[in-house]
């Protein structure tokens, strides 16, 4: 499982993050490799990005995990048709952009959305 389709899962119980048994796996991944963030930093607000509270209140910790993750070419539909009744769709969104995510859907966007998204805030910025 990818270190992000494990987040998921994660959401639903805080005190299991902020004192893991064991180091738990990287949740971002740069051209290199794993960045350095780790689930444990995420849930304590210690990750690049900010406070990352906003976790707590996503609909998608009640939700499949898979459906947020679906292999290339699937459907979209069941993740984003969540993301569109979330109240914290706007942060998770703003997460993945500061943390590159390029896997999954996050915010109601896909990665090529997120991409986007990405392009036109540079595009605006050197304009």
């Amino acid at each position: 499982m990818s270190p992000s389709r494990h987040h998921l899962s994660l959401l639903t119980d805080s005190s299991a993050l902020a004192q893991p048994a064991y180091e738990p796996a990287p949740v971002s991944w740069d051209a290199d490799g794993w960045n350095g963030t780790s689930w444990s930093q995420i849930a304590m607000g210690d990750a690049p990005g900010g406070e990352e509270s906003w976790r707590l209140d996503a609909l998608c910790a009640e939700t499949d995990p898979e459906a947020f993750f679906p292999e290339k070419g699937g459907s979209t539909r069941e993740a984003k048709r969540v993301c569109s009744g979330c109240s914290v769709r706007a942060e998770c969104l703003e997460f993945a952009l500061a943390n590159d995510e390029r896997f999954g859907i996050w915010g109601g966007l896909s990665e090529r959305e997120r991409r986007r998204v990405r392009l036109q805030r540079r595009t605006s910025l050197s304009a």
